[in-house]
């Protein structure tokens, strides 16, 4: 329930209004309140409502352009999925991705969520409060990595999905694609399947299914697909997506992450080992600290839950208040170019250009309650399969 809510300032266009899981991550409000403090200041038209428990809110309550809404429960990094959805109704996170879903008698109270909490819960949650756009079967975690060609790689699924079937590999292809073409204008951006090896032999079972699906997607001209890539070619820009499961795809992330800060931590033994190093640290100075900017993995903080119907970004669980804040830059990026509905539309066209088929992916009952009937009888991405 609220329990403040302070003057905003009216401006010409509606203001984006971001719902903030304060209590989510491993360091809760010591960290999500000075990331909001900070973006609020950067940016003047936006809204915030903060989502935690009353007293972890206090220090906000003179802020203003926002909305304090209390939860009494919080969910911990160690709790299952079953406990967040079933026991903590009353959840920080499940109260700020309430906040997105638009109800029978009033519009959403948010365009968007960002938490740093629990990655299972926030997409059993997410995926219950706000069900799955029809056609998608699971939601996916999408974000960005830098690469070489001083640009970068959208890689999904980053970890809301350890065990993933041919079909959501597919499914992933599509939305990442969506994703690409309405945030960079890439009207084909490409497409990669990360393996082990570049040959389609390759691989286990699923990844040779999925590799079978996507060469039939792009022989269709539904997705640009330009084959198996390996985990090198992330970091090369050998495409504008690659797609893979929740493990391996969490695995490279925080991989990656972890040998960014080695290689930091590295440069600075080296420079500070003695005063001869220390004096050419002095004067490698500039190039040091522009090389520590492109490497910065708090600089992408901020993934998309892709396939839901509602804006959802999962921040990274360690983030400090740099991190959590770029999180919420791209959630407000996110809403004020209207991505749900730019994502949703390349969606549904992808699926309105497949033949219908009799076979349809699984999908839990609470989603299919809520799909309209133009969902139900919309063709799946398993057509592709049957039609190839």
């Amino acid at each position: 329930m609220p329990i403040a809510h302070l003057s905003m300032a009216a401006h010409s266009a509606p203001p984006i209004r971001l719902a903030v899981d304060c209590m989510g991550g491993d360091h809760g409000p010591s960290v999500t309140l000075p990331a909001c403090r900070a973006f609020l200041a950067a940016h003047p038209a936006a809204e915030l409502v903060l989502v935690g428990r009353a007293e972890a809110l206090k220090a906000a309550e003179s802020w203003e352009r926002c909305t304090r809404v209390e939860a009494t429960e919080v969910v911990e990094m160690s709790d299952s999925v079953e406990v967040a959805l079933r026991r903590k109704k009353d959840s920080s996170l499940r109260v700020a991705v309430s906040q997105v879903k638009p109800l029978a008698d009033r519009p959403s109270l948010a365009q968007a969520c960002v938490s740093a909490g629990n990655t299972g819960a926030l997409m059993a949650v997410s995926r219950y409060v706000l069900k799955t756009v029809g056609g998608i079967d699971r939601p996916a975690i999408a974000t960005v990595m830098p690469n070489e060609r001083d640009g970068y790689t959208t890689v999904l699924d980053l970890g809301a999905n350890v065990d993933c079937s041919a079909e959501n590999l597919l499914q992933f292809a599509v939305m990442g694609s969506a994703l690409v073409g309405a945030v960079d204008g890439k009207d084909e951006p490409t497409v990669g399947l990360l393996n082990i090896g570049e040959e389609a032999i390759k691989g286990g079972e699923t990844i040779k299914q999925a590799g079978e699906l996507l060469r039939a997607a792009g022989a269709a001209g539904l997705i640009n697909f330009y084959g198996n890539v390996e985990g090198n070619d992330i970091f090369k820009g050998s495409c504008d997506i690659i797609v893979c499961d929740g493990f391996v795809g969490n695995v490279a992330l925080k991989t990656a992450e972890g040998l960014a800060t080695m290689l930091s931590s590295f440069i600075k033994q080296e420079f500070t080992r003695n005063p001869l190093t220390k004096l050419a640290a002095l004067a490698a100075l500039p190039v040091l600290n522009r090389l520590k900017h492109r490497v910065d993995h708090r600089r992408y903080n901020g993934a998309a839950l892709l396939g839901l119907r509602g804006l959802v970004f999962k921040s990274h669980g360690s983030a400090d208040a740099f991190a959590f804040e770029q999180a919420l830059n791209r959630a407000h990026d996110a809403a004020r170019n209207d991505l749900l509905a730019r994502v949703e539309r390349r969606i549904r066209a992808t699926l309105a250009a497949m033949p219908a088929t009799a076979d349809g992916l699984p999908s839990n009952a609470a989603a299919d309650a809520a799909d309209s009937a133009a969902d139900a009888t919309r063709p799946t991405l398993t057509a592709v399969h049957s039609a190839a």
